[in-house]
């Protein structure tokens, strides 16, 4: 039964390992051009689009994990430009990942 539990667990830390190098992949693939790697948006495309900072705790307070997922699933336009392309291809599980990914920025 002691090995059973043991089983278990080690099966859910390697889900939980995948998941968390999903995420970043994912991050990386999808977001890190214009969010940059840290969240700062400090990046050639951030600076031009005039991204906000995910670092900064009052931006953070501001941001509710519904609008960041309708972002993400949507993308965002200011009219008729598009100021963020809809992440393709990805589940309603790896959104949920990527904003709870972008809460850790918070300082």
């Amino acid at each position: 039964n002691k090995a059973m539990l043991m089983t278990v667990a080690a099966c859910a830390a390697m889900v939980m390992s995948a998941s968390a190098a999903d995420v970043k992949e994912n991050w990386a693939k999808s977001c890190a051009k214009c969010h940059g790697a840290d969240g700062k948006g400090d990046t050639k495309m951030g600076k031009k689009l005039e991204i906000k900072d995910f670092t900064d705790a009052k931006y953070q307070d501001s941001l509710k994990d519904a609008d960041m997922i309708k972002a993400i699933k949507e993308g965002v336009k200011d009219g008729e430009k598009i100021r963020m392309k809809a992440a393709e291809g990805l589940s309603d599980e790896e959104i949920k990942a990527l904003v709870a990914y972008v809460r850790a920025f918070k300082k």
